[in-house]
Protein backbone atom coordinates (compact mmCIF):
# COMPACT_ATOMS: atom_id res chain seq x y z
CA UNK A 1 0.00 0.00 0.00
CA UNK A 2 1.39 3.59 -0.65
CA UNK A 3 2.47 5.57 2.45
CA UNK A 4 0.72 8.98 2.67
CA UNK A 5 3.14 12.11 3.85
CA UNK A 6 1.81 15.56 4.54
CA UNK A 7 4.21 18.38 4.99
CA UNK A 8 3.46 21.14 7.14
CA UNK A 9 4.83 24.81 6.59
CA UNK A 10 6.48 25.85 9.68
CA UNK A 11 8.08 29.22 11.25
CA UNK A 12 11.29 27.23 11.01
CA UNK A 13 10.86 25.14 7.88
CA UNK A 14 8.70 22.06 6.84
CA UNK A 15 8.08 19.75 9.06
CA UNK A 16 7.21 16.31 6.76
CA UNK A 17 4.80 13.64 8.67
CA UNK A 18 4.48 10.15 6.83
CA UNK A 19 2.22 7.06 7.47
CA UNK A 20 0.59 4.13 6.22
CA UNK A 21 -3.22 6.34 6.26
CA UNK A 22 -4.72 9.55 7.05
CA UNK A 23 -5.78 8.29 10.11
CA UNK A 24 -1.76 8.04 11.07
CA UNK A 25 -0.81 11.32 10.12
CA UNK A 26 -3.66 12.71 12.10
CA UNK A 27 -2.87 11.15 15.29
CA UNK A 28 0.83 11.78 14.87
CA UNK A 29 -0.08 15.46 14.11
CA UNK A 30 -2.00 15.62 17.14
CA UNK A 31 1.05 14.49 19.44
CA UNK A 32 2.66 17.81 18.05
CA UNK A 33 2.08 20.23 20.50
CA UNK A 34 2.60 23.91 20.55
CA UNK A 35 5.79 23.57 22.85
CA UNK A 36 7.14 21.03 20.56
CA UNK A 37 7.18 23.64 17.80
CA UNK A 38 7.95 26.04 19.91
CA UNK A 39 11.19 24.19 21.26
CA UNK A 40 12.08 22.95 17.84
CA UNK A 41 12.17 26.44 16.73
CA UNK A 42 13.93 27.98 19.29
CA UNK A 43 16.96 25.06 18.15
CA UNK A 44 16.74 25.71 15.07
CA UNK A 45 17.28 29.94 15.39
CA UNK A 46 19.69 29.25 17.83
CA UNK A 47 21.30 26.97 15.06
CA UNK A 48 20.83 29.74 12.61
CA UNK A 49 21.50 33.20 14.26
CA UNK A 50 24.70 34.42 15.13
CA UNK A 51 24.70 34.42 19.01
CA UNK A 52 24.11 37.95 20.16
CA UNK A 53 27.43 38.39 20.66
CA UNK A 54 29.26 38.12 17.49
CA UNK A 55 26.16 40.21 16.28
CA UNK A 56 27.37 42.87 19.11
CA UNK A 57 30.98 43.01 18.39
CA UNK A 58 32.42 46.75 18.14
CA UNK A 59 29.56 48.11 18.69
CA UNK A 60 28.10 47.04 22.37
CA UNK A 61 30.29 46.06 25.44
CA UNK A 62 29.28 44.53 28.30
CA UNK A 63 30.45 45.57 31.33
CA UNK A 64 29.33 44.86 35.23
CA UNK A 65 26.62 47.51 34.93
CA UNK A 66 25.57 46.83 31.69
CA UNK A 67 25.70 46.95 28.05
CA UNK A 68 27.57 49.99 26.81
CA UNK A 69 27.85 51.25 23.29
CA UNK A 70 31.09 51.31 21.63
CA UNK A 71 30.41 52.20 18.26
CA UNK A 72 31.65 55.88 17.10
CA UNK A 73 28.23 55.63 14.65
CA UNK A 74 25.74 58.08 14.50
CA UNK A 75 22.88 56.59 16.65
CA UNK A 76 19.54 58.16 17.40
CA UNK A 77 18.19 57.93 20.61
CA UNK A 78 15.77 55.53 19.34
CA UNK A 79 18.75 53.19 18.34
CA UNK A 80 20.70 53.64 21.54
CA UNK A 81 17.97 53.07 23.56
CA UNK A 82 17.01 50.05 21.76
CA UNK A 83 19.80 48.78 21.45
CA UNK A 84 21.37 48.70 25.16
CA UNK A 85 17.85 47.21 25.77
CA UNK A 86 18.82 44.18 23.23
CA UNK A 87 22.06 43.60 24.74
CA UNK A 88 20.68 43.80 28.07
CA UNK A 89 19.19 40.33 29.95
CA UNK A 90 15.91 39.50 29.06
CA UNK A 91 16.30 42.25 26.42
CA UNK A 92 14.93 44.32 29.97
CA UNK A 93 15.73 47.21 31.67
CA UNK A 94 14.52 50.48 33.83
CA UNK A 95 14.62 53.73 32.51
CA UNK A 96 17.10 54.76 35.29
CA UNK A 97 19.03 52.04 33.98
CA UNK A 98 19.15 52.90 30.36
CA UNK A 99 19.69 56.65 31.05
CA UNK A 100 22.83 55.23 33.31
CA UNK A 101 24.17 53.10 30.45
CA UNK A 102 23.84 55.66 27.92
CA UNK A 103 25.78 58.35 29.71
CA UNK A 104 28.24 55.97 30.28
CA UNK A 105 28.55 55.70 26.41
CA UNK A 106 28.60 59.10 26.26
CA UNK A 107 25.20 59.75 25.27
CA UNK A 108 22.41 62.44 26.59
CA UNK A 109 18.62 61.43 26.51
CA UNK A 110 15.55 62.38 27.77
CA UNK A 111 14.84 58.45 28.09
CA UNK A 112 11.81 57.94 29.52
CA UNK A 113 9.96 60.64 27.32
CA UNK A 114 11.89 58.17 24.68
CA UNK A 115 10.77 55.31 26.29
CA UNK A 116 6.84 56.85 25.87
CA UNK A 117 7.24 57.44 22.45
CA UNK A 118 8.98 53.58 21.56
CA UNK A 119 5.99 52.68 23.66
CA UNK A 120 3.49 54.58 21.35
CA UNK A 121 6.00 52.78 18.18
CA UNK A 122 5.29 49.29 19.43
CA UNK A 123 9.57 49.23 19.99
CA UNK A 124 8.66 48.52 23.71
CA UNK A 125 6.42 47.92 26.34
CA UNK A 126 6.64 47.24 30.17
CA UNK A 127 5.75 43.65 30.80
CA UNK A 128 4.11 44.42 34.32
CA UNK A 129 2.92 47.98 34.67
CA UNK A 130 3.55 47.75 38.52
CA UNK A 131 7.08 47.81 37.71
CA UNK A 132 9.24 49.99 35.89
CA UNK A 133 11.01 47.83 33.36
CA UNK A 134 10.88 48.18 29.74
CA UNK A 135 11.49 45.24 27.28
CA UNK A 136 11.56 45.06 23.41
CA UNK A 137 8.88 43.87 21.75
CA UNK A 138 9.34 40.86 18.92
CA UNK A 139 8.82 44.10 16.30
CA UNK A 140 11.24 46.07 18.04
CA UNK A 141 13.60 42.75 18.22
CA UNK A 142 13.61 42.82 14.71
CA UNK A 143 14.04 46.24 14.23
CA UNK A 144 16.91 46.33 16.15
CA UNK A 145 18.48 43.07 13.93
CA UNK A 146 17.45 43.91 10.72
CA UNK A 147 17.88 47.65 10.49
CA UNK A 148 20.07 49.34 13.58
CA UNK A 149 22.60 46.34 13.32
CA UNK A 150 22.98 46.11 9.46
CA UNK A 151 23.10 49.81 9.04
CA UNK A 152 25.90 49.92 11.82
CA UNK A 153 27.22 46.80 10.44
CA UNK A 154 27.40 47.93 6.83
CA UNK A 155 29.36 51.56 8.29
CA UNK A 156 31.83 49.59 10.39
CA UNK A 157 32.41 46.01 8.18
Amino acid sequence: MAKVRVRVKAPFGEIVVEGESAQEILKTLKTMTPQFVNEVSGIISSKLTPSPKTQLDGIIEPTTEGPIITTREKLTHYEAIALILFASDQKTSTATQIKRLLASSGIRSMVPARLNEMTKRGIVFKPDPAKPDFKLTTQGERWVEEEVLAKLRGATG
